[in-house]
This record gives structure tokens, C-alpha cells and sequence, in this order.
């Protein structure tokens, strides 16, 4: 009986071949690449280097804090020129403190407080699972390419092609695309680094753009951890106090 049954199964792996690989559920995945990226609250500090054609390079540093997947606030730190200002993001709502100014400033995602190739979007960036829903996944050289649309036109990019480490969910580089399909950017992410408490990730964003030549702007992530914070660090009357979170 045992021998019968052995060969009826051979017979059918004969006619229907090899049982297909499982598909990729690609929110899933690009669930788990937010999480392997950073805690869903916490603080961090960044380094952005801008860098023109002339080798010119202009630096920035951020303190960043983050809670739940729709409030981001970042407080520059230097240069002397910046200290004390600081950007505040609730959902797609963007603005800037300057402290010789009366009151906040409206900006958009798709202007930059630094200049270079990073925008508002990139600088203040909200988990991307939040603004893309996958639309298709496949398989690339054992990595996986998630295509992912905005799910509101408020998002800076219509569309990412993202390509992703399979074994450990982190990104390797993700192409911004236009509605038109039009290349915008593409972020490369190298040098995963252990930053303790679970965070494994890339420490280094360096971005290019088609649209700015020559031009190339780096972000260096110096430290990331868990930490929760009430809602009112995040609203336009704390933004001249995130200065005293920082320990």
C-alpha cells in the first residue's frame, strides 16, 4: 500500500512539478522593514552632509525624536547658524521654528530645511508602511523588490521600488518615482550597524537625484533607541523646548 501511494505521489509531482514557493506578502514586509529600521517610538541623533560638484560640503546635526507612525519633531544642533531651530510633523503637516520668528512656519514635504538632495519627507520620515501599500512583489538575486504606491497624493513620491535583504528585512536601496514614473531618487543604504536594544539597521543613507547632478547628500545615523514621550512634545508650543529631552 505504502509502496502505491509513493508512486502516485511521484506520478503527481511528475505532472504538477515543484510545490511554488510561498508568495511574499509585501505589506508584511514592508511592515518588518520599518521595525528592523527603528523602534515605532524613539530618539535618535543624524549627521547630514550635503555635497556639491565642487567638493564644497555643508554639515548638519539633528536630534530627532519619533512616536507612533505620525509624529516626527527634530531639533538642530548644529551649525551655529541652525542651533535651536527645529521641524515638527504631524501626518503629512510640516513646520519650522525659527527662533528669531513670532511663530512656526508652514513648509512642505518637498522642500528641504537643509538644501541638497533630502527633503522634508526624508528628513522627517514617517514609518513606510503608513504612506506606501504594496502594490506587486518579486524576487531579484535572492533579495526582494517590493513596488509600493502612495496611499494619499500628499505623499512626496507616487511611487518606491524598493529593493530589500530577504534574510533580514533591512533595505538596500529604494528608487522614488514620480506619477509620471519619472526617477526623482534613489536612496542607497549601507553599513548596517548594531546600535543596541534590538536595532540593527543601515547607518549610512547616501542620496543621488537625475534632477540635481553632481550633487550628492549623505546621512549618518550616530545613535537610535527606544524611548516614548507624551503627546505634547509633539505640537507647535513645545517645538522651542526639545532641547530638554535630550539627556
Amino acid at each position: 500500500m505504502r509502496a502505491f501511494l509513493g508512486t502516485v505521489f511521484l506520478a503527481a509531482a511528475a505532472v504538477w512539478g515543484p510545490a511554488a514557493a510561498p508568495e511574499i506578502d509585501g505589506n508584511a514586509a514592508l511592515a518588518k522593514m520599518d521595525r528592523n529600521l527603528n523602534p515605532e517610538s524613539y530618539e535618535s541623533y543624524r549627521k547630514l552632509v550635503n555635497i556639491e560638484p565642487s567638493g564644497r560640503t555643508k554639515e548638519f546635526v539633528l536630534y530627532t525624536v519619533k512616536k507612533g507612525k505620525d509624529r516626527v519633531a527634530a531639533l538642530f544642533l548644529s551649525p551655529a547658524s541652525e542651533k535651536g531651530r527645529s521641524t515638527l510633523r504631524l501626518e503629512d503637516n510640516m513646520w519650522l521654528y525659527v527662533p528669531s520668528v513670532a511663530k512656526p512656519i508652514r513648509i512642505t514635504s518637498l522642500q528641504s530645511v537643509v538644501g541638497g538632495v533630502f527633503n522634508n519627507a526624508d528628513i522627517l520620515r514617517l514609518d513606510y508602511a503608513v504612506e506606501y501599500a504594496a502594490e506587486r512583489t518579486e524576487e531579484l538575486e535572492g533579495d526582494i523588490v517590493l513596488h509600493v504606491k502612495a496611499r494619499t497624493s500628499a505623499v512626496a513620491y507616487d511611487r518606491l521600488t524598493i529593493r530589500m535583504d530577504k534574510k533580514k528585512f533591512l533595505p538596500l536601496r529604494i528608487d522614488c518615482l514620480a506619477s509620471s514614473g519619472l526617477l526623482i531618487k534613489t536612496l542607497h543604504f549601507k553599513e548596517v550597524k548594531d546600535f543596541g536594544g534590538g536595532v540593527v539597521r543601515p547607518s549610512i543613507i547616501e542620496t543621488e537625484s537625475p534632477l540635481y547632478r553632481g550633487y550628492k547628500s549623505v546621512m549618518i545615523l550616530a545613535g537610535i533607541k527606544a524611548r516614548e514621550f507624551k503627546d505634547e512634545v509633539f505640537t507647535l508650543t513645545f517645538m522651542p523646548q526639545l532641547e530638554t529631552l535630550r539627556r
